[in-house]
């Protein structure tokens, strides 16, 4: 009877997740070319050296971010936090190209890569026991303190932890961020009352 009431507690405690957004990369297309030397030299908040890498590195305040520019016109966005603030950032490198002559004819269709976002599902997990009765898992303790949790659909990868701390990893959408998050609370839920 004990043990029945401390299954529903955990499985209640369970329903309770939360999850915020950490970082989002999306990548865009400018449809014209850029010419990153010229655009290190207007700005100081760039980071380009080509012997080592083609992209120029350009450092955005407010939101905190950083994009990657290519001279082909791709940019590939870092560090926010939502798709209104990737919006904001694109809008703010279009602006910094005006300066030096870069027309973009069109507003760029950006795409999520991937988003990171961590949580926590109020529960201490028995980590050992998930990597045993779980599919898709790896856990090296004396390497690593996490556990890999990795789901199929919706594509996400989780790092979990014994406190009951994660992050998420993989998800296109907040919508599939939501999926995977459920999806990760029906699997240890039923771990926990099939014991």
């Amino acid at each position: 009877m004990v043990k029945a009431k401390r299954i529903k507690k955990k499985s209640k405690r369970l329903k309770k997740s939360s999850l915020k957004i950490q970082n989002i990369v999306a990548t865009a297309s400018l449809k014209t070319k850029v010419p990153l030397v010229k655009l290190v030299r207007s700005q100081t908040n760039t980071e380009y050296n080509p012997e080592q890498f083609p992209g120029l590195v350009l450092r955005i305040k407010n939101p905190k971010s950083a994009v990657l520019v290519f001279s082909s016109g791709n940019l590939v966005c870092t560090g926010t936090k939502s798709l209104k603030q990737v919006d904001e950032v694109i809008r703010q490198v279009i602006k910094q190209l005006r300066k030096i002559g870069v027309r973009v004819k069109e507003k760029p269709k950006i795409t999520v890569q991937n988003i990171v976002a961590s949580g926590s599902i109020n529960i201490v997990i028995n980590l050992n026991e998930l990597a045993l009765k779980l599919e898709n898992t790896e856990y090296e303790p004396e390497q690593f303190p996490g556990l890999v949790y990795k789901l199929d659909e919706p594509n996400a990868t989780f790092l979990l932890f014994s406190n009951g701390k994660l992050v998420c990893t993989g998800t296109k959408n907040r919508k599939q961020l939501d999926e995977a998050m459920k999806k990760l609370v029906k699997n240890i839920k039923h771990l926990i009352t099939r014991k």
